[in-house]
């Protein structure tokens, strides 16, 4: 999916300067952008949170 897509949300987000360096450099070791890694880190926590499903799950809940 393309970036731009609409299907995307698009804010603002402030974060502390040295967290943000931090992303940065995680981010270039695994060769993604810092909003990529961004979502990358968000979508694992929600994972490990059990908030997120995968959109073949969500599509059995909704069937069953």
């Amino acid at each position: 999916m393309h970036p731009l897509d609409s299907t995307f949300r698009t804010f603002l987000l402030r974060l502390d300067p040295r967290l943000y360096a931090v992303l940065e450099k995680w981010a270039q070791d695994e060769l993604r952008s810092v909003n990529a890694q961004i979502e990358y880190l968000l979508k694992e926590a929600a994972r490990r949170a059990g908030r997120w499903k995968e959109e073949k799950e969500e599509k059995r809940d909704e069937v069953g």
